[in-house]
């Protein structure tokens, strides 16, 4: 577990200005479904540190917030966990650049990271009003973007979750979240096209 002080500063970049969904709101929701799934990973203060930390670093004007915030958890977690964990807390944060596993990650580390993974994406899974909000949060945090540009480039995003063949990678997720995602991407890919 991680002093205190520590995770109230990780709390205050989640707090800044003109966040949405990538709020401290989304870091505790993942750490309530961490419950469910701690007693499968081979190291849960990893997984845990990525998910206070993977959008620690969040401009949704740039496109290397993962990297940032990969670094960021570097320089906040040297000396603080073992050196082992912050390299694998580092390859998680890291991953959700693209979402996918690295070809060459294998056995324990490559499972951690697919429940990780499919936690960070559990809200395409939520219940209609959750996943409505995360859509709401979105949008605000891409409240620069004109809404024609907005509903176009969703719209191809979500296209591209519905095209995967699973969306979630371990077993646990794709139980857990599968079907209920595809609903609520369909519906909100309709609303947008019907706009």
């Amino acid at each position: 577990m991680l002093a205190p002080a520590l995770i109230e500063r990780i709390r205050a970049l989640h707090e800044a200005p003109g966040r949405g969904y990538h709020a401290w709101s989304h870091p505790q929701a993942l750490l309530g479904l961490l419950v469910e799934v701690r007693e499968r990973l081979q190291d849960p203060l990893a997984v845990e540190c990525a998910i206070l930390l993977h959008d620690a670093i969040y401009d949704p004007r740039r496109h290397d917030n993962e990297r940032r915030s990969a670094q960021l958890a570097t320089e906040l977690l040297a000396g603080v966990v073992p050196a082992d964990t912050l390299a694998r807390t580092v390859r998680l944060i890291e991953a959700t650049e693209r979402h996918e596993i690295p070809a060459d990650l294998a056995g324990d580390e490559a499972d951690d990271m697919r429940i990780f993974l499919d936690l960070d994406l559990s809200v395409l899974g939520a219940p209609a009003t959750v996943f409505d909000a995360y859509e709401a949060g979105v949008r605000h945090e891409y409240r620069h973007v004109p809404d024609a540009d907005f509903r176009r480039g969703r719209a191809a995003i979500l296209a591209g979750f519905l095209a995967r063949g699973r969306l979630f990678l371990s077993p646990w997720g794709s139980a857990r979240f599968e079907a209920r995602a595809r609903a609520n991407l369909r519906r909100s890919l309709d609303a947008l096209r019907d706009r």
